[in-house]
């Protein structure tokens, strides 16, 4: 095989199938909430239940060229939560569990991102909850659309480590880890 065409076929495979990013570097900034959504589920006495957030911002600065200057922050309104209906709702804005009269956001602000290759991206940053400050590492993926770029994000988080569903719930009835996805959209620019 003639090994000096290999790189050439490999580059026409790739843009063929979508593989390769584009060639040049991609920013995005700003998060459109509305074209956004910020969801969680997690388990209660064995059903998955499922919820989210109406009402969160976010900031980006996202070149994948220049990846050390990248940075993503997220404030979420803890009273817009929907958890599928009005009791569930109002139980999760007592003391037991976001307390939102004392706790009324939670915050992301990304610290570093690292590129894992294929658009994949791991974006590591402090996750603010209920007044408790944890290092969180986020998987995402990122797609191009039409100068939209399309963020997709999933992590698990264990309401114990923000002390949510202290007290009466805090044994098994609802499950320790809650499944976090969003889909962040920013324009490209």
């Amino acid at each position: 095989m003639n090994t000096r065409f290999v790189p050439f076929t490999l580059l026409a495979v790739a843009l063929t199938v979508g593989a390769l990013p584009c060639a040049h570097a991609l920013q995005y900034k700003d998060v459109n909430a509305t074209a956004s959504t910020l969801s969680f589920t997690y388990s209660q006495m064995g059903s998955n239940m499922y919820g989210t957030f109406r009402e969160f911002e976010g900031t980006l600065d996202f070149d994948t060229d220049n990846l050390a200057t990248a940075h993503a922050a997220l404030t979420i309104q803890l009273d817009s939560i929907d958890a599928g209906s009005s009791d569930a709702d109002t139980e999760l804005k007592k003391p037991a569990w976001f307390d939102t009269e004392k706790y009324p956001v939670a915050t992301f602000e990304s610290t570093g991102v690292k590129a894992q290759g294929g658009n994949r991206y791991v974006i590591s940053g402090k996750l603010t909850l209920r007044g408790i400050t944890r290092d969180v590492d986020v998987p995402v993926e990122l797609r191009s659309d039409n100068a939209i770029g399309i963020f997709d994000g999933q992590l698990v988080l264990k309401r114990s480590d923000f002390k949510v569903g202290d007290g009466e719930w805090a044994d098994t009835v609802v499950s320790n880890d809650i499944n976090i996805r969003f889909r962040m959209v920013a324009p490209q620019r």
